[in-house]
């Protein structure tokens, strides 16, 4: 048993060119294969802890499953199941996971699954649990998730840092989001943010994409310390940090503020890769430098117009659609995608992303004539296919308006507008904005003296976490139906829902009369967690 773990800590530290080798060297020695030999013969008068660990250091070897010694291995553990202490299990179960399903496998991954049950109430060390954790996996039953999870909330307290970041690792792997043990690991991890490599820091905010978690003061606190130490971190792990916290739809922004200047002082600093990778973060994000705006679309103008001779028709449409997102028109790309033979394979019939490219080259198309210079705001919006039917989720909106405003004739539904754009409220002012209007009254008449109101009820999602800066694709929404003559008043839905009716009918009117209606100023969303 020495002899092989020795072998294994040696082999595990090598590259993967040199395991290749030295995996060969290994197996062609002959001492290994007598090695091999005395171990099948004396398997069953090991301890348990050797029985474990030769296991263990066999097949992480690479010896194959199938092999005699494996499943003799395995077999005998099987046997000897009820007499192993709880390091032992935890080192089987890490065993266990990197192994095939088969016969042998899968019954003493069963009585494994038995005994950990027993076991829980009397393992007090996090990290045992952390790995049982990991090892049981997202297959383990529900009722053996919360077992784990009572047994880490029992240990808590005595949460090292360390612990909590493998123990957020843990949850993933057994796909079990669980809100009390996350607030006390995200709690860990952000007093000790400075002591976190960028592998973990990476594979944390990962974690919370998978599981749906998000913590507005962990993700404040990484994006700070990234910030602090920008100079210790190369271009590839800031434009990776950014591409985690887009995932996430958390707007990093001081972070990005910083990288921005970086991008504007070199022109050559990104790669076609890393381009669209940020074209892809900021235009989600929704975010453009205050002081170089301008500045800064043209920088990133200049690389793709760089890129033009090699990039693929797929790659220009997510860029200049990414633009085209952020309000900006970049002439020479659009011009190249617009061919009719770049259009024309961008929508091939058997593409499995025909659907999206093709709501992609519309929004690009939108923008085009909404987004130029000459476009001018239209005297009167043709309206069309609007329905009395209304979802559920707005019964509650349109039962406010209707006591607010006196009659449902007072606004219109479900509004579809061209561009393909549609609003789930319209509401008629006159020009002074203290009253509102019927429909009947205005919809032959139009100019200077109506005000029209565009009432959009949006989800949590389409705002970045934590505020209510909205996200890239609403963004855009809101200035486009600024140009069509809309004033837009975003209300978010879940607020909205858990409002009593009196409340709400006070929100909306608030909304529709207030002076500063119109003017989208962000505040901040409490965190649900």
């Amino acid at each position: 048993t020495n002899c092989l773990t020795t072998v294994w800590r040696l082999f595990k530290h090598l590259s993967e060119d040199q395991q290749r080798y030295e995996k060969q060297l290994i197996f062609e020695h002959p001492a290994f294969v007598k090695l091999c030999q005395h171990l099948l013969r004396d398997c069953r008068r090991m301890t348990r802890g050797d029985l474990v660990f030769s296991l263990h250091a066999v097949v992480n070897l690479g010896v194959p499953q199938n092999t005699l010694l494996v499943q003799t291995l395995v077999r005998v553990c099987q046997e000897k199941l009820n007499q192993l202490d709880n390091r032992c299990v935890s080192v089987l179960a890490t065993t266990l996971a990197g192994l095939d399903k088969d016969k042998n496998v899968s019954a003493l991954q069963a009585g494994l699954q038995l005994l950990v049950e027993q076991r829980i109430p009397s393992i007090k060390d996090i990290f045992i649990l952390q790995n049982l954790m990991k090892c049981m996996g997202k297959d383990a039953p529900v009722f053996l998730k919360k077992k784990l999870e009572m047994a880490v909330l029992k240990e808590i307290d005595h949460l090292t840092f360390l612990n909590a970041v493998r123990v957020f690792l843990a949850l993933v792997a057994m796909n079990y989001c669980s809100i009390p043990i996350l607030n006390a690991c995200s709690k860990k991890i952000q007093e000790n943010v400075h002591d976190v490599p960028f592998r973990q820091l990476i594979l944390i905010l990962e974690a919370c994409h998978s599981l749906q978690y998000r913590n507005v003061k962990l993700f404040s606190a990484l994006a700070d310390y990234v910030h602090s130490t920008v100079y210790l971190w190369d271009k590839k792990q800031i434009i990776h940090f950014l591409s985690a916290f887009e995932t996430l739809g958390f707007q990093p922004s001081e972070l990005m503020g910083i990288f921005a200047e970086k991008v504007t002082k070199d022109p050559e600093f990104l790669n076609l890769k890393e381009l669209l990778i940020v074209l892809r973060v900021y235009s989600r994000l929704n975010y453009v430098p205050r002081d170089q705006k301008h500045l800064f679309f043209e920088t990133l103008h200049s690389c793709l117009n760089k890129h033009l001779p090699q990039i693929s028709n797929t790659e220009l449409l997510k860029a200049v659609y990414s633009l085209c997102i952020l309000g900006y028109l970049p002439h020479r790309a659009l011009d190249q995608l617009l061919e009719k033979d770049s259009r024309d394979e961008l929508l091939l019939s058997g593409d499995l992303y025909k659907e999206k490219k093709g709501m992609m080259l519309r929004c690009v198309k939108t923008c085009m004539e909404l987004d130029s210079p000459s476009f001018t705001k239209p005297a009167f919006v043709l309206t069309e296919n609007f329905s009395s039917l209304i979802s559920l989720n707005l019964r509650k909106a349109q039962e406010a308006l209707i006591e607010l405003l006196g009659h449902e004739k007072m606004f219109l539904q479900n509004v579809q507008l061209p561009y393909k754009y549609h609003i789930d409220f319209e509401i008629r002012m006159d020009s002074d904005r203290k009253e509102v209007l019927p429909i009947t009254a205005t919809d032959f008449h139009a100019g200077s003296n109506i005000q029209r109101l565009a009432l959009l009820f949006v989800p949590l999602s389409a705002f970045c976490v934590g505020t209510m800066h909205p996200q890239g694709k609403l963004a855009m929404k809101k200035r486009h139906l600024n140009k069509l003559g809309y004033h837009v008043i975003l209300v978010l839905n879940k607020k909205f829902q858990e409002m009593k009716n009196e409340d709400a009918v006070e929100f909306l009117k608030g909304k529709i009369y207030s002076e500063n209606a119109f003017s989208f100023s962000e505040m901040t969303v409490q965190d649900n967690n």
